[in-house]
């Protein structure tokens, strides 16, 4: 999981475009809640879905 997925991140779901724009809700072990336009609140297991920044990566920043 990434460590940088925190509450607030603004996100896309790789394989589900038609979500929109999601933001991170809340982060607890492995499952991430993501409120997303158009797919309204979805909990995602980071272990098996990758989701994408929209953002810069916070990584990128060091």
């Amino acid at each position: 999981m990434d460590p940088f997925l925190e509450p607030g991140a603004l996100v896309r779901h790789p394989t589900q475009a038609d979500w929109g724009l999601g933001q991170v809700q809340s982060v607890d072990g492995f499952r991430v809640t993501v409120n997303f336009e158009e797919a309204g609140k979805r909990t995602i297991d980071a272990r098996q879905v990758t989701l994408v920044f929209v953002a810069d990566d916070p990584r990128d920043a060091r």
